[in-house]
């Protein structure tokens, strides 16, 4: 068994002795194999850099192939094992660490540029040769008229010995000699090439310019031409040039022949067509990858004036579950069928389907009328997704996601139209899946700045940019402070002071929920703290801090713990702090999420059940719950900002608040906005009160304000 080389030094050279043995026997050079080997060496490392490279670079690969050639690696055969070598084990060698996947496409696009450079620089060698077969056949034409029968044997000598195609004929297209090389090439014999006249080698993928560049030359006008043009051979195959035409003229300086130099390039063309599918399809289902499809993206949006586009974004729903459940060879083979149905309802000029990774597809339609094909193509795969998928002998129904973008070319980026197709493909799963939306700019714009304000949240709270203020609990009884809700506020660079509404979801699922509460309830304790020092003796009783928790905190294993911590690091007594709990957290909430909330109530903690009423939970649930206080939510009380008020809310208010009691249950009524929606809770039996009639959050210092007007009161 042969060990695997050590470092990557030694893969390098493993690399290139492989390569150095597959090209030696068809390179024509007087160098030995090892020598041969250090001469790829460096070659071999180049590659290895622009593979594992940051940015993709093209050139490496082009300068890589055209060192071949400046090698004498001229044999086409040379190449095709040189692209069969760095396939194979390039990115086993060199690839390192990296994903294997774009390691294997970026090694796809090196082996691409290789091909041009080679083809480049072989290309260039050749015309050098040319160049100088024509000299030769011109000093020999012209030496004719002096001294004939010695050129004829020099040009004889140039012309069958060459190895590419020469063909001479008169200005008439009437063919008057031709080589072995040619006649090999087209796969004829000599007679029957004499037979034929060059207009006849027409072709349906010449060049415009191709027989208005001939004519040119045999009418004198121009000295030579080169193109790349394709032949039929009698077979009816197609052999594929590089032609280089030159014009001869007489001791007198009169148009007299026409002399053709042919080199065949149909194999290198092959090659660079299979590189380019390669690396342009995937490989899986055969659909244009997404560098393909940003290339016809990017033409589209470039069309001219009047030119639309359609663009519809399909991600499968519950694809995951179908890999973790059957395995990944079976969704492979579901994506399969996917990619064949998908295919099947794009089949209209101007629309292409492709997919872009995992089990995202897009589809995309061009022309005048795009609004009304957009929607019909969406239907299309909509229906087209609808019969069950056989997988190993299962039927899978598959559903999909879409979003749908259109609009007039030439006014977005291709990245722009498809962040707003992913925007709008996630909005239709949000909304449930197996249906699609259209983009709207209005979303788009607030889907990327939650997008934003996501990024940013984790460095938010390291650069200090959250902040809280507090809105005063008042009691409904004699009107005295008892304390004060912590609401946290976050100061962004951009868009100025932002409520809890803006972040705390995005907070809530990227986790960062955890930290960011641990630092409010910090804050909020160390603030009552200071508040008790100050008005630890006002008759009312000490003051109070109110500190939310979200529900992703509430099954923190660590919200126990870190409450203690926080109390005794700051010498704030539990009594101190009430900890606000939405009812809908603990709707059907069972003992171990009650637990730790259970151990904060035995400790002295009150726990208020927030929103209450809002939640539709049993109200007979409220005595297995570990609270002390109601908030009672503001929709109940919205209708006594006016007299009179609403006699159902009264009772309904009047029923709550006789059963909390009931319970022991202290109740605070939220939105307080006027004095006869205060002077009615209070007539009801409310204990306590919040809302802007009695003041608006704010910096701790306005509670200072207000605990002093109540104490001198």
């Amino acid at each position: 068994m042969i060990a695997e080389p050590d470092g990557p030094e030694d893969r390098l050279r493993r690399f290139a002795t492989i390569w150095s043995r597959a090209v030696f026997p068809v390179t024509s050079t007087s160098s030995t194999r090892l020598e041969f080997e250090e001469q790829l060496l460096p070659l071999a490392r180049r590659l290895s850099e622009a593979l594992l490279a940051r940015a993709f670079d093209a050139d490496a690969g082009r300068a890589v192939g055209a060192a071949l050639v400046d090698a004498h690696c001229t044999d086409p055969e040379a190449l095709s094992r040189t692209l069969d070598c760095v396939d194979a084990y390039l990115v086993l060698y060199c690839g390192g660490d990296g994903d294997q996947e774009d390691l294997r496409a970026r090694s796809a696009r090196l082996q691409h540029a290789m091909a041009a450079g080679f083809a480049q620089a072989l290309r260039e060698r050749t015309l050098a040769e040319q160049e100088a077969i024509a000299q030769a056949a011109l000093r020999a034409q012209g030496v004719v008229a002096q001294a004939l029968h010695a050129t004829e044997a020099r040009f004889r000598a140039v012309f069958e010995g060459a190895a590419i195609g020469i063909g001479m004929a008169d200005l008439d297209g009437n063919i008057l000699q031709v080589n072995g090389a040619l006649l090999r090439m087209f796969g004829v014999s000599e007679q029957a090439m004499r037979t034929r006249n060059v207009r006849e080698w027409t072709h349906p993928d010449d060049a415009p310019q191709t027989w208005r560049l001939y004519d040119e030359l045999v009418r004198g006008e121009r000295e030579h031409y080169h193109v790349e043009k394709a032949f039929y051979r009698p077979d009816g195959t197609v052999l594929w040039t590089n032609l280089t035409v030159s014009l001869l003229r007489d001791a007198d300086g009169r148009p007299q022949y026409q002399l053709a130099l042919m080199e065949d390039t149909t194999e290198r063309r092959l090659l660079n067509l299979r590189l380019r599918y390669e690396a342009t399809h995937d490989a899986l289902t055969g659909l244009p990858n997404r560098t393909f499809f940003f290339e016809r993206l990017e033409k589209a949006l470039g069309a001219g004036k009047g030119q639309r586009f359609g663009l519809c974004y399909l991600d499968l729903d519950g694809f995951k579950t179908i890999n973790d459940s059957l395995g990944h060879a079976a969704g492979d083979r579901l994506l399969v069928e996917v990619a064949d149905r998908l295919q099947s309802c794009a089949t209209a000029p101007g629309e292409m389907v492709a997919r872009l990774g995992g089990d995202e597809f897009v589809a995309l339609t061009t022309g005048p009328d795009t609004q009304r094909e957009v929607d019909e193509l969406a239907a299309r795969i909509m229906n087209a997704l609808l019969a069950p998928i056989s997988v190993d002998g299962r039927e899978l129904t598959v559903r999909g996601s879409i979003g749908i973008v259109e609009g007039p070319a030439g006014e977005r980026s291709p990245a722009e139209v498809l962040r707003s197709a992913d925007i709008t493909m996630y909005r239709a799963k949000s909304a449930g899946g197996n249906r699609f939306e259209l983009a709207d700019p209005e979303a788009d714009a607030r889907a990327i700045t939650r997008h934003g304000l996501t990024t940013a949240l984790p460095t938010a709270l390291e650069r200090g940019e959250f902040f809280i203020e507090y809105q005063p609990l008042v009691h409904l009884g004699d009107g005295s402070v008892r304390g004060a809700e912590a609401l946290v506020r976050w100061l962004h660079p951009q868009h100025g002071v932002l409520g809890p509404d803006r972040f705390i979801p995005l907070a809530e699922h990227t986790g960062l929920i955890v930290p960011l509460g641990r630092w409010v309830l910090e804050q909020s304790v160390r603030q009552a703290r200071e508040w008790r020092e100050l008005y630890g003796g006002v008759e009312a009783g000490p003051l109070r801090i109110n500190v939310n928790l979200s529900p992703c905190q509430l099954t923190h294993p660590g919200l126990v713990q870190d409450t203690v911590d926080i109390l005794e690091r700051t010498g704030v007594q539990p009594d101190a702090l009430c900890l606000e709990v939405t009812e809908s957290a603990l709707i059907g909430a069972d003992d171990d999420l009650l637990k730790p909330l259970r151990r904060l109530a035995e400790m002295g903690v009150d726990i208020a059940l927030d929103d209450f009423g809002t939640g539709y939970s049993n109200l007979a649930n409220l005595r297995r719950l570990p609270v002390s206080i109601l908030k009672l939510d503001r929709s109940f009380t919205q209708s006594m900002q006016q007299f009179p008020a609403d006699p159902v809310d009264l009772k309904i208010v009047e029923g709550i608040v006789s059963l909390a009691h009931s319970l022991d249950l202290a109740v605070t009524v939220e939105g307080v906005e006027t004095g006869a929606q205060a002077e009615q809770l209070r007539i009801l039996g409310c204990d306590t009160a919040q809302g802007w009639y009695y003041a608006r959050p704010g910096p701790p210092e306005r509670l200072h304000e207000l605990a002093l007007v109540d104490a001198a009161g």
